[in-house]
C-alpha cells in the first residue's frame, strides 16, 4: 500500500469517526482548502484516538466534557450536550446531572457558564427534534 493511500484511508476514518461524534451535518474542512491545523485534527485525534476500540464514543465524550469544563470551552461543551442528546447517548436529566457532577470540578465561578452551555445545548436538540419531519 502506497503512503498515499494510507494517508487517505486515515483521513477518511477520521472523518467517519468526526461525522459519529459531531453528526453527519457537522462542518468539515472543504476538499482542498482545509489548513493544516484542520487536517491534523482530523488525521490525528479523530482518526487515531477516537476512532479506537478500548473506550466507545460515549465514554470518551463524557471525559472530553470533562476536559472543556475544567477549560472553559463552553462554546463547544454547548455542542458536545447537544450532540450526546442527538446520538442517545444520554437524556436531558442525564446531561443536567453530568453539570451537577462537573460544578464541583470546576467550580463556582465556571458554574454558571457551564449550566448555559448545557441548556443551550439541550435547546439546539430540541430545535432540531422540532425541525424533523413528523415519523423520522
Amino acid at each position: 500500500m502506497s503512503k498515499e493511500t494510507k494517508a487517505g484511508d486515515r483521513r477518511e476514518r477520521g472523518l467517519a469517526t468526526y461525522r459519529e461524534v459531531y453528526g453527519e451535518d457537522a462542518a468539515l474542512p472543504p476538499g482542498g482548502s482545509a489548513d493544516f491545523f484542520d487536517l491534523l485534527i482530523i488525521d490525528q485525534q479523530f482518526s487515531e484516538v477516537w476512532s479506537r476500540d478500548a473506550l466507545p464514543i460515549p465514554m470518551r465524550r463524557l471525559l472530553t466534557m470533562g476536559v472543556l469544563a475544567a477549560t472553559r470551552r463552553f462554546d463547544i461543551l454547548e455542542i458536545q450536550f447537544a450532540r450526546v442528546l442527538e446520538a442517545g447517548e444520554l437524556t436531558e436529566e442525564q446531561v443536567r446531572e453530568v453539570v451537577i457532577h462537573l460544578i464541583t470540578y470546576v467550580g463556582t465561578p465556571s458554574s454558571g457558564d457551564l449550566y448555559r452551555a448545557s441548556e443551550a445545548g439541550i435547546q439546539a436538540h430540541r430545535e432540531r427534534l422540532a425541525e424533523k419531519p413528523t415519523g423520522e
